[in-house]
């Protein structure tokens, strides 16, 4: 079916009521005659085949953004590094992408300096650390990574998707939480997430990092085992981010709050009563995910077992707790690359995250929409114990583990 043809789409959707539908579309009608007009009304947006894609595809097929005076169109990327690219040509003009993507191009890791823009986060939590058969079976029999990795008898190969991204950054913190320099003890390499399980498959690769619903095919190929999930990381960690550069926001402000406010209406959705499984059934076409329904909705609920410590599953909205694009998260990722060697060491992280993110307008676009902002930070815990929020002093932070570059 044609990703436009979203009458047939909706009146075969027994979970969506129509007036449900109506009466937000109303209100947001009401709230977008007072936003000003819009600088640009068609929008090319970018995704990478993932599950947490979930809100861009809803805003499409739903048409959300037609109550905001936008017309969507979504493009399917192989890749993140594609993603980055379109992103810094204008061949995109937002898109669903890693949140330390975003932080890596505006200091100019692995690409182009370029400013860039985080307009809000578009999930929590809903990646996983996935082991091969060999390595889960060492750790099983030897009780830690260490002595796991060890019994390999060679250097192992742990797959992550970008150098800057959040995988990357969840995979270097697991390890290095255990004892394993991420660095030094293995080998780290990129591979896109719809080509993870096939790297696995292949025995290339003897653990990865990686969002859903690859770490689910993993387990039902029976070519590896999820030995852990993001959240235990960090619980509820932001994780992919609705992102362009920061030419487009000051070129198309209003624009820009529609983008938003439709974003916010999609995640809405997605919370409602059976959705959930719409969504994954929507998401198993081949234009998006192109796999199995199954695979996609066994990770979007609380499939995660109850013994799994902080094993949290996906959150989109949650009354818009997830998605105010806090910058203290940010300048998490800015630690990170120093503890990593990818920067070195600054003073400014709260600066360049104040920047990137763009709270008034997010601010002013949840408002429209009566979404309302969290009240109040919370100081983030992690796995080792290390706290961070707003107030904890960045310099020596990225040196005060007892691993790091």
């Amino acid at each position: 079916m044609p990703m436009n043809s979203v009458s047939s789409l909706v009146s075969s959707s027994a979970s969506l009521s129509a007036s449900s539908l109506a009466s937000s579309s109303a209100s947001s009608s009401a709230s977008s005659s007072t936003s000003g007009q819009l600088e640009k009304t068609h929008l090319r947006l970018g995704f990478v085949a993932l599950s947490d894609a979930a809100p861009l595809v809803a805003a499409k097929l739903l048409e959300f953004g037609h109550a905001h005076g936008l017309t969507l169109e979504l493009s399917r990327q192989p890749s993140w590094a594609a993603v980055r690219d379109k992103l810094l040509s204008g061949d995109l003009d937002a898109a669903h992408t890693l949140y330390g993507l975003v932080y890596g191009v505006q200091l100019g890791l692995g690409g182009p300096q370029t400013d860039m823009a985080v307009l809000m986060v578009l999930n929590r939590n809903g990646q996983a650390v996935t082991l091969s058969n060999r390595l889960a079976d060492a750790l099983a029999a030897h009780g830690t990574l260490p002595k796991a990795l060890a019994a390999l008898g060679r250097k192992p190969v742990f797959a992550q998707t970008f150098p800057t991204g959040t995988h990357a950054m969840w995979l270097h913190y697991w390890l290095a939480a255990q004892g394993v320099h991420p660095l030094r003890d293995v080998e780290s390499v990129v591979i896109p997430p719809p080509q993870m399980v096939a790297a696995l498959a292949e025995d290339g690769l003897d653990g990865l990092c990686v969002g859903e619903p690859w770490n689910a095919m993993a387990e039902a190929q029976g070519v590896g085992r999820t030995v852990a999930y993001t959240s235990e990381v960090w619980p509820d960690h932001p994780e992919k981010v609705l992102a362009c550069r920061r030419d487009f926001v000051d070129e198309n402000p209003n624009t820009a709050r529609a983008l938003v406010r439709t974003m916010l209406e999609a995640c809405r959705w997605l919370d409602g009563p059976g959705h959930r499984h719409e969504i994954a059934r929507w998401l198993a076409r081949p234009e998006f995910i192109g796999i199995d329904e199954a695979l996609i909705a066994a990770r979007f609920g609380d499939a995660i077992p109850a013994s799994v410590p902080h094993g949290l599953p996906v959150r989109f909205f949650d009354d818009g707790a997830v998605n105010y694009p806090q910058p203290f998260e940010g300048a998490w990722f800015l630690t990170q690359f120093e503890r990593w060697g990818m920067i070195d060491a600054r003073a400014d992280y709260a600066q360049i995250a104040e920047r990137i993110n763009q709270t008034q307008l997010y601010r002013e676009a949840a408002a429209h929409v009566k979404v309302a902002v969290p009240a109040q930070e919370t100081t983030q815990r992690f796995m080792d114990g290390a706290t961070w929020n707003s107030t904890t002093p960045a310099t020596g932070f990225a040196r005060s583990f007892p691993i790091h570059r």
